[in-house]
């Protein structure tokens, strides 16, 4: 880690990261890539424009107030992390910039290829002043390439990645593909981008020199597109969607099951093996709702397992039968199936929203999923509800704090980090290189 930066009053003791300064000049596309590095422990100062990313103009917000410290999207993304706001048009802007960048570890943008170089914050620049530096740069094509300064926003990257193909329905004739849940391209994107820098910096343990990241929203994109690109490759066939399953380059068995509180569950894998078969039709049987599953023609086809099925051309006697579990599932909740399901090792699941996982205790409980984060700023013992840790860590504690405010930590960074005096922090000001509160 470089020396340089002081303890922030925030700063978390024992994270992952602990140690690590990442200085971030992020938007929509990459801003997640610095959340995740501060929930880790690493101290990270967000640089915004005069009156705050654009960002925070995105709504819901807190009570319906489009104000920039009430976006509930600024708030998700941007945990952990310092505020301080910086006029990066002005040369003055540019200059607190490389002091702030020549005393951290990590400086991660996602500003468009050429901007920074051109304005001497290139990684080129910026790394004579410090060889240690790790610099990330996450824009839509990379920096290179006939496609580089082409425009592009998470739609167009889920789009042009090739992941929106794979998504809409085989059961509406002429249906056209639809977009998987909104800034899943970024946080596609984002998780890349981090992986190479947390690569980078567990290089730099042995060589002891910084590099850059160039990171392209398009390529991670495509990178997650499953085995559409080697069924190409190797095949020469191309995937088609299919309604609420994977994509394939054949038909696969329809899994969304209605159940009889209008809920969905995904269903497969009847016939792994017979065991399984036969304790599956039991439990129908319970119930009376086995009908002809019994007969010897199904054991036979468990006994085969996932290969015997896949070699058959005829699936009549499959097709049936799975009718015959969709009318079984359709007499029950969703609850009954998905916990029956399950006690017999059946890997089905239930199609939940996001917020009914708020109320299962598996997460909400013994996980201990969301976290609670403190809001002072709204009044005294004030917190909301966060979606939490996606990892545990055995020795390094994970811990949150809220969002900035904007330019919340200005004057204390340029002073205490930098060691700027009231004067030169006025007249900062009066220039319009920085705001103070």
């Amino acid at each position: 880690m470089i020396k340089g930066f002081e303890q922030s009053p925030q700063y978390r003791v024992g994270g992952a990261l602990e140690g690590i300064t990442v200085v971030e000049l992020c938007g929509a596309r990459g801003h997640f890539m610095g959340k995740l590095m501060g929930d880790m422990g690493a101290r990270v100062i967000k640089i915004e424009p005069l009156g705050g990313a654009i960002e925070r103009q995105i709504g819901p917000f807190m009570h319906d107030d489009p104000h920039p410290d009430r976006s509930l999207f600024f708030w998700s993304h941007n945990t952990s992390k310092e505020s301080i706001e910086i006029n990066i048009e002005t040369s003055e802007g540019q200059e607190l910039i490389r002091k702030l960048v020549g005393r951290a570890d990590v400086f991660l943008e996602d500003c468009e290829p050429g901007y920074l170089p051109s304005m001497g914050l290139g990684y080129k620049d910026l790394s004579t002043h410090n060889q240690q530096l790790i610099m990330t740069s996450l824009t839509a094509f990379g920096q290179d390439g006939p496609y580089r300064d082409y425009k592009s926003n998470d739609l167009v990257a889920l789009a042009m990645g090739g992941i929106m193909h794979s998504c809409g329905y085989d059961d509406l004739p002429g249906s056209p593909p639809i977009r998987p849940s909104g800034d899943h391209g970024n946080k596609i994107a984002s998780h890349y981008g981090l992986i190479g820098t947390l690569a980078a910096l567990f290089n730099r343990h042995f060589s002891g020199k910084g590099q850059y990241i160039d990171v392209s929203v398009h390529e991670a994109c495509n990178s997650t597109t499953e085995h559409a690109l080697p069924s190409y490759l190797y095949e020469k066939e191309i995937v088609f969607r299919q309604t609420g399953r994977h994509h394939s380059t054949v038909p696969t068995p329809k899994t969304l099951c209605k159940t009889a509180d209008g809920k969905y569950l995904i269903v497969f894998q009847l016939f792994n093996n017979l065991h399984s078969w036969l304790s599956l039709v039991a439990w129908m049987a319970e119930f009376g709702k086995a009908e002809d599953l019994q007969e010897e023609k199904y054991k036979d086809m468990a006994r085969g397992g996932p290969r015997g099925m896949r070699a058959s051309s005829d699936t009549t006697d499959s097709d049936h039968a799975f009718e015959v579990v969709r009318r079984f599932i359709a007499s029950r909740t969703s609850e009954e199936i998905y916990r029956g399901a399950q006690k017999l090792k059946f890997p089905w699941g239930e199609v939940r929203s996001p917020e009914e996982n708020l109320h299962d205790p598996h997460f909400a409980e013994d996980r201990q999923m969301f976290e609670d984060i403190a809001h002072p700023e709204i009044g005294e013992g004030v917190s909301f509800k966060y979606v939490g840790r996606p990892y545990r860590f055995t020795e390094s504690p994970w811990q949150a704090f809220r969002a900035p405010l904007v330019g919340e930590h200005t004057r204390s960074i340029l002073s205490n980090d930098v060691g700027y005096s009231e004067s030169d922090l006025r007249s900062l000001d009066g220039k319009g290189v920085i705001f103070l509160k």
